[in-house]
């Protein structure tokens, strides 16, 4: 698997968004074996311990405080893990990769259809609607998250 994307193993980071990450002490520890810098940031209400090799944010706990936190401090070509699409498409405006908890890219050709589908779903809600929640998250979908995030940091290690 080779998923081409402009990150410097040096210059760039790894930020994860951890409100509800399931795969970010995978990540962090991914980061750590590449030596990549590595970023967690979570609210105060999902505080998270330390994780070896990251740097840990905790932001005020509100609305978006830990995606605004990251969009504002995010560069260019760095990889951030979140499985908002909110949060996804600020990210690709900024220029950074973006992956989700399951090996998922964003980009600009799929985050349009995407943040529509959370729009409609939240409008059926709103009316009083229900709708489908996540399935029970299953080891293949943490595996194929770690195939991809390595293949991101080979390819950027290749390019070295």
């Amino acid at each position: 698997m080779n998923i081409k994307c402009n990150f410097d193993l040096e210059k760039n980071s790894l930020v994860i968004d951890a409100d509800g990450c399931p795969v970010a002490k995978l990540a962090a520890g991914i980061a750590k074996e590449y030596n990549v810098k590595c970023t967690i940031v979570c609210d105060t209400a999902h505080v998270f311990s330390e994780v070896s090799g990251a740097n840990v944010v905790t932001v005020s706990q509100g609305a978006d405080s830990a995606d605004f936190y990251i969009v504002n401090n995010i560069k260019e070509n760095d990889i951030v893990v979140t499985q908002d699409y909110g949060l996804a498409a600020m990210c690709l405006a900024k220029r950074a990769a973006v992956i989700n908890q399951d090996g998922k890219i964003y980009s600009d050709y799929n985050i349009g259809g995407l943040l529509e589908s959370r729009a409609i779903g939240k409008k059926i809600r709103r009316s009083g609607g229900r709708t489908k929640g996540p399935k029970k998250r299953t080891a293949e979908q943490s595996e194929n998250f770690e195939k991809v995030l390595r293949s991101m940091f080979e390819n950027a290690k290749a390019k070295v």
